[in-house]
């Protein structure tokens, strides 16, 4: 891969331009990397003590009664950010958007169960389950088969 970088005072917002003969894997993988804005850790309350975690101890976040909770491996934990502003900051190959209201991280799922409503429920490794919003199934079947590819 070539890399070149061009300063310019009368460009006024960052552009990149990715140039490539297939729109392959390593191109989807460029494309992540330059979304991506990872947190190296979040940090969770719960009463009065802040609890320190990394992304890969996730199981999911859920929004309840307009507050936003991290389950984890270590247990649960109010957040201070919102749903979307977590969304932003976890890695995008490996946590996906379940419901308006969760976000799931990728490799603690261990199955899906269609319901009648056209809907999903998922189950985690830890035996919680969490239902699919129809908007979203399409996106999850493509992040599973495109981890599923690395």
């Amino acid at each position: 891969m070539k890399i070149n970088v061009e300063i310019d005072e009368a460009i006024e917002k960052l552009e990149v331009l990715i140039r490539s003969n297939a729109w392959d894997d390593e191109v989807y993988q460029i494309l992540d990397r330059l979304k991506e804005r990872e947190r190296s850790y979040f940090v969770g309350t719960k009463g009065e003590e802040r609890h320190i975690f990394r992304a890969d101890e996730l199981i999911y976040f859920y929004a309840e009664n307009k507050i936003v909770m991290a389950k984890t491996k270590q247990g649960t934990f109010q957040m201070k950010e919102r749903l979307y502003e977590l969304e932003e900051e976890l890695p995008a190959d490996r946590f996906v958007r379940l419901s308006k209201s969760s976000i799931a991280n990728l490799d603690e799922l261990k199955q899906f169960e269609a319901s009648f409503s056209g809907s999903l429920c998922v189950y985690f490794r830890t035996g919680e389950k969490e239902y699919v919003s129809r908007h979203y199934v399409r996106a999850i079947k493509e992040k599973i088969q495109w981890k599923g590819r690395k």
